[in-house]
């Protein structure tokens, strides 16, 4: 082999291994940044399901709530018409069952009769 041909030889491989000494370490930067883009989307993934589970979670507890607060104005309501003396059915008609009796006339009391005014002149019903 010539001297030439073997000058030729070492400066092709010395620019080979230049040329990897060069690109190995943007090659290995670049999987690192693949790997990582790839971390991230699966983080961010994670996180909007726990977003979407615990938004699932607050609807649920506020539909709850609201059902919570309209059963407390239901029985704010009841209580304003026991207050009130609207609602004295309610009261009385536990006492009725007790004694056999199915309304207030059968022992001649004309105040258990459903059809008498009451005293805010309006019949109840």
């Amino acid at each position: 082999m010539s001297t030439g041909a073997i000058i030729a030889i070492v400066v092709a491989v010395v620019v080979v291994l230049a040329i990897l000494f060069l690109l190995v370490p943007r090659m290995r930067a670049s999987k690192r940044q693949r790997q990582l883009e790839g971390r991230r989307h699966e983080a961010a993934q994670a996180h909007r399901s726990e977003a979407e589970r615990r938004a699932a979670e607050a609807e649920l507890a506020e539909r709850e709530a609201e059902h919570a607060r309209a059963e407390a104005r239901l029985h704010e309501a009841r209580a304003d018409l026991h207050d009130e003396g609207l609602a004295d059915e309610e009261l009385t008609d536990g006492d009725r069952a007790r004694d056999g009796r199915r309304d207030g006339l059968a022992s001649g009391d004309p105040a258990g009769d459903p059809r008498r005014e009451t005293t805010h002149g309006t019949r109840r019903a």
